[in-house]
């Protein structure tokens, strides 16, 4: 058994703000993939009022052998009142930028692309001054539903990556590593001004050679932004941690990317696709692009 490091130690965070974003979450029937995925900094973006949301779920129509989001083949319709909801919470929380994220839904012929637009539209109505960051899933290489999405405008698109070549059939048997390159590519050919993002684990037996080259891989495709944090076991049922990634390399990763052109690379241990993503507001700011 590989023992957790005490770098992967996260502080108590302030209940009580914690406890004001969970009562908003309850009382408008939200899910968010802080709780959902366990992720390890949830008190912390919870005691400042930030929260990814989880649309379309909470149950999932893949079963990633990483994830802690529940399984379920044929999971609920879609509820045409999740948009509002959410467009309130917003509104609550006061947020200056937020992220939508989702469940994959394999189910759906669009992958639930209509969903998000509508979700972006809700909060573009109440807080037009929100920056909105949508995590989508690979939508089965749909790229109609893709250009759906753009055509909304949010302005910052995340696809995770989720690890290597090499171990994709064992970490994401359901994806696919071109076809999650491909949706980034085609994102910026699509949409010069929306920013791309992607995010990878890393600790799953990878080399650092590895991570380099999917670094360099999703330059290919003019990825602006990379996440890269540590892989947690959320159970036993789970993928099991090979290594825990030392700081020092996740900082020799961060100096990587921006000598190959990353406009951001957050790389820590406790990093996830959406830690810190308000920070993107600057990255914006510093690399203006036009809206057409």
């Amino acid at each position: 058994m590989v023992v957790k490091p005490d770098w992967l130690r996260v502080k108590a965070p302030q209940w009580e703000r914690v406890g004001n974003v969970k009562e908003i979450l309850r009382d408008l029937s939200l899910n968010t993939v802080c709780e959902e995925a366990s992720c390890p900094n949830i008190g912390e973006c919870f005691s400042v009022g930030t929260a990814t949301f989880l649309i379309m779920g909470p149950a999932c129509t893949r079963a990633c052998p990483y994830c802690d989001i529940d399984f379920e083949k044929k999971p609920q319709p879609l509820d045409p009142t999740e948009p509002t909801r959410l467009a309130e919470a917003v509104r609550r929380l006061r947020l200056n930028h937020v992220v939508i994220t989702s469940v994959n839904r394999d189910d759906l012929p669009d992958g639930g692309a209509a969903q998000f637009v509508s979700c972006i539209a809700g909060i573009r109505a109440v807080s037009p001054q929100t920056t909105i960051e949508v995590l989508i899933p690979d939508l089965c290489g749909n790229w109609e539903a893709l250009a759906t999405i753009l055509h909304a405008n949010p302005e910052v698109l995340n696809h995770n990556t989720e690890t290597i070549a090499r171990l994709y059939r064992r970490v994401r048997p359901q994806g696919n590593y071109e076809r999650s390159l491909e949706l980034l590519k085609r994102t910026r050919e699509m949409s010069l001004h929306t920013y791309t993002k992607s995010g990878i684990m890393v600790g799953l037996g990878e080399t650092d050679d590895e991570v380099r080259q999917t670094m360099r891989d999703l330059r290919t495709v003019d990825c602006d932004i990379l996440t890269i944090g540590q892989y947690l076991q959320p159970s036993q049922k789970h993928l099991g941690v090979e290594t825990f990634v030392t700081p020092e390399q996740f900082d020799a990763w961060q100096k990587y990317g921006a000598t190959i052109g990353f406009l951001q690379v957050v790389s820590s241990p406790l990093t996830r696709s959406s830690y810190h993503a308000e920070q993107v507001r600057t990255l914006m700011q510093n690399n203006p692009r036009g809206n057409g």
